[in-house]
């Protein structure tokens, strides 16, 4: 194997361990769970907010608005206030 095929591979497998090691190792991004959980528990039937509302406040913080929304809905938590209880979740907590 020739040097400049070598070098260039091994600074390739660098810049590859750099970037994916920078992405894992990045903060997550800062997520308002408990406005969103607490949102949909005013606004749900029961009054309540359990398990199922706190597993769709986590899929809307991960950008799965649509999922969020679905769980939320699932839950007996109305649509408007579904979809404004998933876009609270991907905001920073203030």
């Amino acid at each position: 194997m020739r040097t400049s095929t070598r070098v260039a591979g091994v600074l390739a497998g660098l810049a590859l361990t750099l970037t994916l090691g920078g992405a894992l190792a990045a903060p997550a991004a800062q997520a308002d769970i408990p406005a969103c959980v607490q949102m949909a528990g005013q606004a749900s039937a029961g009054g309540s907010a359990g398990d199922a509302v706190t597993a769709a406040c986590t899929r809307g913080v991960s950008g799965d608005l649509q999922g969020c929304v679905s769980g939320l809905t699932a839950a007996g938590v109305p649509g408007g206030a579904a979809n404004g209880a998933c876009r609270l979740a991907a905001q920073e907590p203030r």
